[in-house]
């Protein structure tokens, strides 16, 4: 009889911990680590070994920030995640999810998230599985379904809200005590069924709320009240456990956010998890300023966080169903309705004015960069092939036009077919440097299974090691390992993953440090109802393992599915 299942021989451990890295090996049995030996193990006591001389052993990734509510369901690996080494990862992020949710209100539920988070209603409507209404319920689902790699869940706000109140009135007015305290219950219910907190997004009614309902309109939570928001923290500080992961910039004073979120967080006891600092190369200070927060806020003792965007916030995209210049009006309601609805608000003379005058006055979009800069990357017709490559300010010029004008006419003539890009705007490195100076930084914000034709976050993994690593030097690999696994799951608390040690489960990544990157962007058409995507799928990991079974190898999907929901952080 065989000692180990899986034998990792002559690999660089590096354990997630920070602990210096070391030559070893890895003996695992019933998908966990039983023995790490510095000295070597005997091969004949395994029945597979794996060779992994020059290459890194590490603990598998743990993603915070996904929306794959939807995608889980037919994609058990969770793609673009899945590739890049996630073996963990949390769901129900930003207040946003499928639970509860009546019946009659599924294709309401849907529509919001084809919007919000920009994922195709008609691949949600064919293949979501819709047998659960209650949280309670989606767990069960959740446990239930095939998975490549484990999951746990926020309670998210929103759905509950609309549960109790009622969705014109959670928009609408405060909740009564009555519907207060029923809130309360289900987060209660919530946490007792395996949730690892609650979440919410909080941006206000105007130019910061970028994320938005199917009408246009703020999402639920986007004007809950601060009593409100603390009410529920008060229910994980009740229990004693628990953290929350909130996205908030309203309109007032940006301290006035931040200093709410360490109310939030004295009030709950709990962590939290703020939504997201990120490099910006037109604006550093903003960077600066949300470190310094965090630091004097954890030197008090308050258990705040950062979340740190960390891939390149370019954008590919057309106008058939981009949404992401949500954060101001006139942009808003161009891009709200189905393709006649915005080609017609494009040729309409006082649209267009409203445009000119956003641009002329350099209002830059919060997700995008300024407008000037956007790129015509491919036209549809023949004739228009000549305008490729510009930005729009290079388009005006050549045509002796306004760019607002020159930029519509191209896309309305080519029925909102045509591709744009949006450079990057986070790329200087002492900034990003500078982020993970600070020990309250984590790594993320994948926004995985949404935006799903505009962006291919879920490679942060992948670029963090490459880039920040191994091109430009901004941390070494034990804490780039620790970013990546130890710290996020002692966050989300996945209580025995994110560290490779005896007795925990065997959530893996065997790479060639060397040769990691991320492949081109290509367009994949592998979600139901034959909708597309962007994807972008990764080089160099040779072994992808989750709870001791490999879902990956070279590439390949095993087609193995290991993983569990962990109730409570475990399973």
């Amino acid at each position: 009889m065989t000692q180990y299942d899986t034998l990792i021989r002559n690999g660089t451990v590096v354990d997630g911990t920070r602990a210096p890295r070391f030559r070893g090996d890895l003996g695992i049995r019933d998908g966990k680590v039983v023995a790490i030996s510095r000295v070597g193990l005997d091969a004949d006591d395994a029945a597979r070994v794996i060779d992994a001389e020059g290459l890194v052993v590490a603990p598998g990734f743990v993603d915070l920030h996904t929306h794959y509510d939807a995608q889980i369901q037919w994609d058990p690996y969770c793609t673009l995640s899945g590739w890049h080494g996630v073996t963990s990862l949390v769901l129900g992020n930003c207040g946003f999810g499928f639970a509860p949710v009546a019946p009659e209100n599924r294709d309401r539920a849907m529509l919001s998230m084809s919007r919000v988070e920009a994922i195709p209603f008609d691949s949600m409507k064919e293949g979501m599985l819709w047998d659960w209404v209650t949280f309670p319920e989606w767990l069960d689902t959740l446990e239930r379904i095939p998975k490549g790699l484990n999951v746990i869940s926020y309670v998210p706000i929103g759905p509950l809200m609309i549960w109790v109140m009622g969705l014109e009135a959670a928009k609408t007015r405060e909740p009564t005590d009555e519907e207060l305290a029923e809130m309360c219950r289900l987060i209660e219910a919530g946490m007792d069924a395996g949730a690892c907190g609650w979440s919410v997004q909080r941006l206000g009614e105007g130019f910061t709320s970028l994320q938005r309902d199917y009408d246009g309109s703020p999402m639920v939570t986007d004007v809950m009240s601060d009593k409100t928001c603390l009410a529920f923290a008060e229910v994980l500080r009740k229990r004693g456990g628990g953290h929350i992961q909130i996205t908030q910039a309203k309109e007032d004073d940006f301290r006035d956010d931040l200093a709410f979120v360490e109310k939030l967080a004295e009030t709950a006891n709990c962590p939290v998890l703020y939504n997201a600092v990120i490099a910006n190369d037109y604006h550093p200070h903003q960077s600066k300023r949300l470190l310094d927060w965090v630091n004097a806020a954890q030197a008090a003792g308050k258990p705040v966080y950062l979340q740190a965007g960390t891939v390149g916030t370019e954008l590919t995209y057309t106008f058939e169903d981009f949404n992401l210049l949500d954060g101001q009006d006139d942009w808003r309601e161009v891009t709200l309705g189905d393709v006649d609805e915005r080609m017609r608000k494009m040729q309409d003379p006082a649209m267009r004015e409203a445009l000119r005058h956003d641009y002329d006055h350099g209002r830059m979009p919060i997700a995008t960069g300024p407008i000037r800069k956007f790129v015509i990357q491919e036209c549809v017709k023949p004739e228009n092939k000549r305008w490729e490559g510009m930005s729009l300010e290079e388009l005006g010029k050549a045509q002796g036009r306004h760019p607002i004008d020159a930029m519509l006419d191209l896309v309305v003539d080519e029925k909102l077919q045509t591709v744009i890009f949006t450079p990057p705007f986070n790329t200087d490195v002492e900034q990003n440097r500078d982020i993970f100076k600070s020990e309250y930084t984590v790594p993320g914000v994948s926004d995985g299974g949404a935006h799903t034709k505009f962006v291919t976050i879920g490679r942060y993994s992948t670029d963090f090691l490459a880039e920040f690593v191994r091109e430009n030097d901004l941390l070494e690999l034990e804490e780039a390992h620790y970013r990546l696994s130890g710290l996020p799951a002692k966050m989300a608390g996945f209580e025995d993953r994110g560290v490779i040690a005896e007795g925990r489960p065997a959530d893996l990544v065997i790479y060639d440090f060397e040769s990691l990157q991320s492949t081109p962007s290509e367009i994949a058409h592998d979600f139901p109802a034959g909708e597309w995507r962007r994807i972008q799928k990764a080089e160099g990991y040779r072994y992808i393992m989750v709870n001791g079974e490999v879902t990956f190898e070279d590439g390949e999907c095993t087609g193995a599915t290991p993983g569990k929901l962990l109730r409570h952080g475990h399973a």
